[in-house]
């Protein structure tokens, strides 16, 4: 199983614990927005255009900080 990051604020904690009983995956859900991709060690927005994309994003769109911080742990967490 993937480690989730530390949340920056309440919002982006929902987001990256989001789940969805209609939707096999986040990215056919319009209700998820943000998820956070391992693999490239990057958050993202994800592009809801039936495929898999994201733009990648650097700071949270809910309080402004700085999502590299979140990776590295020292985040506080919420």
């Amino acid at each position: 199983m993937t480690k989730t990051p530390k949340a920056c604020c309440k919002a982006m904690r929902r987001q990256l614990l989001w789940s969805c009983d209609t939707h096999a995956q986040a990215s056919q859900c319009p209700d998820a927005l943000i998820r956070y991709f391992p693999k490239a060690d990057v958050f993202g927005m994800l592009v809801h255009d039936g495929g898999t994309s994201f733009i990648e994003i650097r700071f949270c769109p809910w309080c402004g900080s700085e999502l590299a911080s979140m990776r590295s742990g020292s985040a506080g967490a919420v």
